[in-house]
């Protein structure tokens, strides 16, 4: 065993080897007292900087409204990350260091003296790289990007040239807008002050270990690559499920709903990755190329009211592992004749030369029995002859799951005969763990992408032309449903998987929902 684990070690390929190193330079994060700042950016630079992966020297300058001091700020981001941290306890040593680049600027965003006084805040160090290499993180309300990237052009913080060899990038978080017009306006907002190039659109998903690992196993692997089509492939399932309900979220989720919440950005950019073609080079436009050309070929659809293409639920009251759930109308926030949609269902069609045919089922939703991230591939079934003649649908058809998350893996089922003396088959399940295989080291999503960030590499970003592609999709459903009611049989109690309609959309095609199971690590 162990000569097969060097083995395995030499064979290790580095393709990141010849990557540009990260410079020094200042991360500035607007909403430095929100939510996102302390439980996801500060724990994620924190290990950054642990493991010795940010540069050195590097600032972190928090901005926000609250009157504070750097010291206050400091302790009160120790707080928190002794909560959220990944590996606990907190290593003193390492924090104490870490601190000292934290900085505090107080101020309102909106106001240009805020902006002053920050670039007072920039101007101390001596090194020129602390000064202008900076990445600007707007943790802030979407609504509010314009204006801090305005007031940032106007202090001379951000430009759209280099400054003294070094480029200036801002990172913003999703949504881009809620429809196709509003995401159009906010990036032609955006870049009146930067280039393209020097935004970075985060979808948190893309730094997820195992979505990574979808274009490794895809395009490394000659063995699947080949049988990665219409010819051996029957159709596939996408499941984004969560166990939780809305909660206080209301006012964001009766404006969101699950088909922006979920469809337009995690789920279309994983549906990218499976169904793209593989790109000439690993360079990252390269790579956002093909993924805009899977989402234009992507088959519109409409959801009008008899439709068989799109399925909306909504949850009610029923039980969650074993624990009692409400129903959504009766979520705080929300209104109690809300036919907003905790649940879509839908069934794409690529319209390219690989996919022509092969449907894609998607669903997601919330209050369901399982919080769990799958794409399962079914192949097509065997030929009515020899088992398959005698065993009819109870010979399984072979699938290949790839497990995003909890339990991160992939399983290939196939069948195998039962030992004994009688005949039987039965499947079988053939299952690469990533906790057995590489330990329990997972990196959190935004340690990738704050550094992939920080190094100029937009490989996992999302690019604008496919934020216009996935709201041209989503805008011909949304205007579909228009303000139609929901009917009995789009209802679903929490803790099942969905609504009956949802069972009805893939009855349509002789397919079936294949559900999520508990995996072992």
């Amino acid at each position: 065993m162990e000569i097969t684990e060097q083995l395995d070690e030499l064979m290790v390929c580095r393709l990141d080897s010849g990557q540009r190193k990260v410079q020094p330079g200042s991360l500035v994060i607007f909403g430095a007292s929100g939510d996102l700042t302390g439980r996801k950016l500060i724990p994620a630079l924190y290990h950054l900087f642990k493991d010795g992966q940010l540069p050195d020297p590097v600032r972190i300058i928090g901005v926000a409204r609250r009157e504070k001091s750097t010291e206050q700020w400091r302790q009160e981001l120790r707080a928190l990350l002794d909560q959220f941290s990944r590996t606990k306890p907190v290593d003193d040593t390492v924090w104490n260091r870490f601190a000292t680049g934290l900085f505090y600027c107080q101020g309102d965003q909106t106001e240009p003296a805020t902006y002053e006084r920050l670039k007072t805040v920039l101007s101390e160090p001596g090194v020129p790289a602390l000064r202008h290499n900076l990445l600007f993180y707007l943790a802030t309300l979407p609504s509010q990007f314009a204006e801090v990237t305005h007031h940032l052009s106007q202090a001379g913080l951000l430009s759209r040239e280099l400054q003294h060899g070094f480029r200036q990038k801002v990172v913003v978080e999703k949504p881009f807008g809620h429809d196709l017009v509003s995401a159009r306006k906010l990036n032609d907002e955006l870049t009146l002050y930067a280039h393209e190039r020097q935004i970075y659109r985060i979808d948190h998903y893309l730094g997820k270990e195992t979505v990574q690992n979808i274009l490794m196993f895809r395009f490394s692997n000659s063995l699947f690559e080949q049988l990665w089509n219409r010819q051996t492939i029957d159709h596939v399932q996408i499941t984004v499920s969560e166990k939780l309900g809305v909660g206080l979220r209301g006012v964001y989720y009766e404006e969101a709903g699950a088909l922006r919440d979920m469809f337009q950005n995690h789920i279309l950019q994983v549906l990218a990755l499976v169904a793209m073609e593989p790109p000439v080079s690993l360079e990252a436009e390269s790579i956002r190329d093909e993924k805009v050309k899977l989402l234009k070929s992507l088959r519109p659809i409409s959801a009008e009211p008899g439709g068989r293409q799109v399925v909306r639920g909504q949850y009610f009251a029923g039980q969650v592992a074993g624990q009692p759930m409400t129903g959504y109308r009766q979520e705080p926030k929300v209104r109690l004749d809300s036919h907003v949609e905790t649940f879509v269902a839908l069934r794409l069609y690529i319209d390219n030369w690989r996919w022509s045919g092969v449907p894609f089922y998607i669903r997601t939703g919330k209050a369901m029995p399982l919080s769990a991230s799958e794409v399962r591939v079914q192949f097509r079934p065997t030929p009515n002859v020899l088992f398959a003649a005698q065993c009819g649908p109870r010979l399984d058809a072979n699938a290949l799951t790839l497990r995003l998350q909890p339990n991160e893996g992939i399983s290939l089922r196939f069948n195998g005969k039962v030992p004994g003396t009688s005949l039987a088959v039965r499947p079988v399940r053939m299952h690469f763990s990533y906790n057995a295989e590489f330990g329990a080291y997972t990196p959190e999503a935004y340690e990738r992408l704050l550094l992939e960030a920080w190094a100029d590499d937009a490989t996992l970003f999302i690019r604008r032309d496919e934020v216009d592609a996935s709201w041209t999709l989503v805008d011909g459903i949304r205007q579909g449903w228009a303000d139609q009611p929901l009917t009995n049989r789009e209802f679903y109690a929490a803790g099942t998987w969905g609504p009956v309609a949802a069972d009805d959309l893939l009855a349509q095609t002789g397919h079936a929902w294949r559900n999520p199971q508990p995996m072992s690590a």
